[in-house]
């Protein structure tokens, strides 16, 4: 499933690498939408497909942003900080 022809294409798409920036957001989003009635509805080839997609997707995303801004919320820290406050709230 990695094989890539002469296009660098491979047979679930373009190489990320290939891809510039706007058209790999692209790919990301759509991915993204679709990842829900994938895993729902897909047969296990089709789930497996997307999941080796999206990985290679984010990967590429991610060595091409690896300053990228991490909302402090979105870490461990930032969710055990989020989780001690809510058990703190009282209930009524």
């Amino acid at each position: 499933m990695n094989e890539h022809d002469e296009q660098g294409t491979t047979m679930s798409g373009v190489d990320p690498a290939r891809l510039d920036d706007q058209q790999l957001m692209k790919e990301l989003e759509t991915i993204h939408r679709t990842r829900h009635d994938t895993l729902l509805y897909a047969s296990g080839d089709a789930l497996r497909a997307h999941n080796e997609r999206m990985a290679q997707l984010e990967g590429e995303y991610l060595r091409r942003n690896p300053q990228r801004t991490i909302a402090a919320g979105r870490t461990r820290e930032g969710a055990r900080e989020r989780t001690s406050g809510e058990s703190a709230t009282p209930r009524s």
